[in-house]
């Protein structure tokens, strides 16, 4: 696998603070002339990823000449806040509702049924229902299948691990497609479920004497537990292939390769934008990011080495960043 191939498989500032009854909850705006618009940002959990999303909304936001006022709100990993801060923001007549991962966007457009919702880090929207007149955004859909074949070719590896969350309809595509991704290539897959991040490390003590690798894919609840994943995986001596750069940092991963969330983020900001200047969401529908510059490989040298591996040129080429005596060097 080189870059060619890789291209082709990916072809602030006023604030006041409001106290809800749910969730974690901030104010602030942008100042211009005219309208102040309420835009309402809800995540599932608190993760790097998640996190570098929503920074990315504001910062394009903020380029733009709208006068906006946030209320942004995290779930915390359960199902009913979500559902609860979906409500708020349709009382208080929200503009535009942004929901970050998959369950809190379910949550909103549930609640919001005639005012745009923009999801932002939705792998499978079709599935989980995220389409209509009033739904767009942006999808996560990382490339589960390349990530599979370049962890086996890395690792030799026969039988490859993963842990889902199987009350998330994005943790339960994610393993399907690694799932669909081993048996294409004659590799055995094991699976163990999971309903929040608490049981993660437990999950990954059950099935680690039974793989050679794991893959952590972009599953929220799983994601935001990776210390525990990693943790597990360099007590038994096996590979870690992270499918989220930001979670990856500190972590004694051995390949962190999928997107650059901030990028989805930035694109999902424009996305508010244009729903906020009265375009219809269905128009925009769902937008899937495959310029190579949206997503990035980190190769972790000093894993590799403890694990007794080499990476080949062809793939030490395809990384933008090496991990080596603890140190991250961009190319």
């Amino acid at each position: 696998m080189n870059k060619g191939k890789l291209f082709c498989l990916l072809s602030m500032a006023l604030a006041t603070n409001v106290l809800f009854a749910t969730g974690t909850q901030e104010t602030n705006g942008t100042q211009s002339t005219g309208k102040t618009y309420k835009v309402g940002i809800a995540k599932i959990i608190a993760h790097p990823a998640l996190d570098s999303a929503e920074q990315g909304i504001q910062d394009y936001l903020a380029t733009t000449d709208l006068s906006i006022t946030y209320n942004r709100q995290n779930a915390n990993g359960e199902i009913s806040t979500a559902t609860d801060i979906a409500q708020q923001f349709k009382d208080v007549g929200t503009d535009v509702s942004v929901g970050l991962g998959t369950p809190t966007a379910q949550a909103l457009a549930n609640a919001m049924k005639t005012k745009p919702l923009v999801f932002s880090a939705v792998t499978d929207p079709k599935s989980a229902g995220l389409e209509g007149k009033y739904i767009c955004g942006v999808s996560d859909a990382n490339p589960v299948s390349a990530q599979i074949e370049l962890l086996q070719k890395v690792t030799k590896a026969q039988t490859i691990g993963c842990i889902y969350n199987s009350s998330e309809a994005n943790g339960v595509v994610l393993k399907d497609l690694a799932k669909a991704a081993c048996e294409k290539n004659g590799i055995e897959f094991v699976s163990a479920s999971v309903i929040n991040s608490a049981e993660v490390k437990m999950a990954a003590q059950s099935i680690i004497q039974r793989v050679d690798a794991i893959y952590l894919a972009n599953d929220n609840a799983v994601v935001s537990a990776a210390a525990s994943i990693s943790s597990v995986c360099k007590a038994n001596n096996k590979a870690l292939l992270i499918a989220d750069p930001g979670a990856a940092e500190g972590l004694d991963y051995l390949i962190a390769w999928g997107f650059n969330y901030y990028n989805i983020g930035y694109k999902t900001g424009e996305l508010v934008e244009q729903c906020l200047k009265g375009a219809t969401p269905g128009d925009i529908g769902s937008i899937i990011l495959q310029d190579p510059r949206d997503f990035e490989m980190v190769l972790n040298l000093d894993t590799a080495k403890d694990l007794g591996i080499t990476f080949s040129p062809d793939v030490l080429s395809m990384a933008a960043a090496t991990v080596e005596n603890g140190i991250k060097t961009e190319k």
